[in-house]
């Protein structure tokens, strides 16, 4: 049986999965719950100074839905926690205590003045909990007091910030990164150089989900008026297994630990994120939609998955799929696929057809001798895949690899050979191999 149990930083939990920092971790009464129904942590919502920040008092959330409302993208205007400092450092405490065996971790967001930092990392220390996260990745609100997303898009305040909070906790500092930026990597390193612990990563990102066509204001709006807000859920996780992905195989962090977040809502999207790097995964925008029951799925997937493969513990499986990721420029050129259709698994339904006749390379019939069928033509396919893509039936359209012959596209024989495009002859800055002597 799969031993699932994590330790991230030397903070021990049950499982991989952690609560993240949101409206589901703002108070104990919800922590307790999702621990008892199986949570391996939680990353308390933010804490700042008090007076405490002051929320709207309307709606706070907007959604993208798919097919029968799904939920796929969720919005928030939500600021960090509106409840007294001294009740959540009580309730963490109180946590904590009643619960040793899972991870507690505390948000926080404060002005960036190290007086700021010097005075409330007392305060978190004092409650048992585990380590702290450092929120610079919110897009909304606070930025004047320079909080939030406006100190995580600047690599030196990161870096800064980070020396603090060492110097003045004992507690793991984790980092929590905001998307909105141009290069993931530059806020990470300096996270690391500022002898931070780890990395959480992504924040959400700044959006508007959309418009009301009656009122005109975009959603969701307070008083007839709307704000960009923070963006989470299915439709970042692509983001987000990217940015995780390159912290991972940037030479300047190796090795830098990261908790992964962004759109975490199956067994299988977490160990996805393990796989690209992350040491544990942090979940919020599912746990919102369906439940703290949810878990119950996580853990007997992961669990399941890891004895089907053979991996004893988390940590065998853990960045495999690291050194898989690469530059595009990196990408074996000689590698030659057609798609091939099932006729049996075809349905008739034409959607690859048009796809391809329409937007692609026209490689796919749509009658043959008169009669509606869908064939690939070898002389015209590129392998782009958008046919497997856009096709209803899963496996009916798959990608051949060819190894020897000649490419009908081409003309060209097929070279079994690795070739990238650094040495393409079409490549004017080609490095071109020395000739032997």
């Amino acid at each position: 049986m799969a031993d699932i149990r994590n330790d991230f930083l030397g903070i021990k939990s049950p499982n991989p999965f952690w609560l993240a920092s949101a409206p589901p971790t703002d108070k104990a009464y919800n922590v307790v719950r999702a621990f008892q129904a199986g949570w391996g942590g939680a990353v308390w919502k933010t804490l700042g100074e008090d007076p405490p920040i002051v929320n709207v008092n309307g709606p706070r959330y907007g959604a993208i839905h798919g097919p029968d409302r799904q939920l796929l993208g969720f919005n928030n205007v939500e600021l960090i926690t509106d409840r007294p400092l001294e009740v959540n450092l009580r309730e963490i405490k109180e946590v904590k205590r009643d619960w040793p065996d899972r991870a507690v971790v505390v948000s926080l967001m404060v002005p960036c003045e190290e007086s700021a930092w010097q005075k409330i990392l007392p305060l978190v220390e004092d409650t048992g909990a585990d380590g702290i996260e450092l929120n610079f990745g919110c897009p909304h609100g606070m930025s004047e007091r320079g909080m939030g997303s406006a100190v995580g898009q600047v690599p030196d305040y990161v870096e800064m910030v980070a020396r603090w909070c060492k110097q003045h906790t004992r507690m793991p500092v984790i980092v929590k990164l905001t998307p909105n930026i141009t290069d993931i990597r530059f806020p990470a390193r300096a996270a690391k150089t500022g002898g931070a612990d780890g990395v959480s990563l992504i924040n959400t990102i700044s959006s508007i989900v959309g418009v009301d066509l009656d009122t005109m204001a975009p959603e969701p709006a307070t008083d007839g008026k709307g704000t960009h807000g923070g963006y989470c859920g299915p439709a970042v996780k692509p983001v987000a297994l990217n940015m995780v992905a390159e912290i991972a195989r940037d030479p300047e962090t190796p090795g830098l630990p990261i908790s992964g977040i962004g759109g975490i809502t199956t067994w299988r999207d977490g160990v996805e994120f393990m796989a690209l790097g992350a040491g544990n995964v942090q979940v919020c925008t599912a746990a919102m939609a369906y439940g703290f029951r949810i878990i119950e799925d996580l853990v007997e997937g992961l669990k399941n998955w890891m004895d089907e493969k053979g991996y004893a513990r988390v940590d065998d499986f853990v960045g495999k799929a690291v050194p898989n990721v690469t530059d595009w420029q990196y990408l074996n050129l000689n590698y030659v696929v057609k798609a091939r259709i099932d006729q049996d698994l075809c349905i008739k339904c034409g959607r690859c057809h048009i796809a391809c006749e329409d937007t692609s390379h026209q490689a796919i019939t749509q009658t043959v001798n008169g009669r509606r069928h869908f064939e690939v033509i070898d002389e015209e396919c590129v392998g782009c895949n958008l046919c497997v893509a856009v096709c209803p039936v899963e496996n009916c359209i798959t990608l051949e690899h060819l190894t020897e012959g000649v490419d009908p596209r081409t003309g060209k024989a097929i070279d079994p050979a690795y070739g990238n495009w650094t040495t393409h002859e079409n490549n004017p800055l080609r490095v071109v191999p020395e000739p032997a002597e």
